[in-house]
């Protein structure tokens, strides 16, 4: 599913980054280094929620999961680039935050960005990752069969 010869596969990499980041994560990288660009917006903050699908086994038919909170919000910089930004939970800063990542990505200061903000960010969830696997293996059972001595 992740086609690189796609035009918007990056965008759909970064935008997936900033949607499951940490609360507060993009601010901290994006103000320590960065000053916020000017902008005005096109679709302030606003909190709503959006239905979670699962599949059966990972492949088969698809069940509703739940609903799951998300902020949106949609933004121009002043030099005329869109930032869109749906972020999981309540926090209207960082979908503000996470949707000026995106714009800025669309300027000159995009290389900056890539690393100063999304190389930390997926540093992050790369840890994340590595942590819940490390719990879940160490919940492993091995199940063996004994040998009956029947035979």
């Amino acid at each position: 599913m992740n086609d690189m010869s796609d035009p918007v596969a990056p965008r759909k990499s970064w935008m997936g980054l900033l949607a499951k980041a940490k609360p507060g994560s993009v601010s901290t990288y994006l103000d320590a280094r960065f000053k916020r660009p000017d902008f005005a917006w096109l679709r302030p903050p606003e909190i709503g929620s959006v239905m979670v699908q699962g599949r059966t086994g990972g492949t088969g038919s698809p069940f509703n999961l739940g609903e799951m909170t998300v902020t949106r919000c949609t933004l121009k910089l002043a030099t005329g680039e869109v930032g869109f930004a749906y972020i999981q939970g309540r926090s209207k800063p960082c979908a503000e935050a996470a949707a000026l990542v995106d714009a800025m990505m669309q300027t000159e200061m995009a290389e900056d960005i890539r690393t100063h903000v999304l190389a930390p960010l997926q540093a992050d969830a790369a840890a994340a990752k590595k942590i819940r696997a490390e719990k879940a293996a160490a919940t492993k059972v091995d199940f063996f069969t004994m040998v009956r001595g029947e035979d």
